[in-house]
C-alpha cells in the first residue's frame, strides 16, 4: 500500500504537516511582499517600483520625457516600465 505497515495514515501528524506547510508559504508571500524589484524603459527615462507581490510601488518619470505635445510615448513608456519591473518580480 502507500503507508509503511499498511496502516491508516496518523492524521495529527498529517495536519501539522500541512499547517507547517501553510506557515511555510506565509514567510515566503512576506518575503515577496518586502521585496522591491525595478524596472525601467526609455533608457532609464522613466522606472517603475514593485513590490515581489505585484503591487506597484512608484513611478519615477524624467523631465526628459514629458513632451506635453506627444503624451502617447510618455504613456507607453509607463507601461513598459512598469511591465520590466513585472519580469524581475
Amino acid at each position: 500500500g502507500m503507508f509503511p505497515g499498511g496502516g491508516q495514515p496518523d492524521m495529527a501528524q498529517l495536519l501539522q504537516q500541512a499547517a507547517q506547510l501553510q506557515q511555510d508559504m506565509a514567510a515566503a508571500q512576506d518575503e515577496l511582499a518586502q521585496t522591491e524589484v525595478t524596472g525601467s524603459a526609455g533608457g532609464g527615462l522613466v522606472t517603475a517600483r514593485m513590490t515581489g507581490t505585484g503591487d506597484l510601488v512608484a513611478v519615477t518619470i524624467a523631465p526628459a520625457a514629458v513632451d506635453p505635445d506627444d503624451l502617447e510615448t510618455l504613456q507607453d513608456l509607463v507601461v513598459a516600465a512598469v511591465g520590466d519591473a513585472r519580469r524581475a518580480a
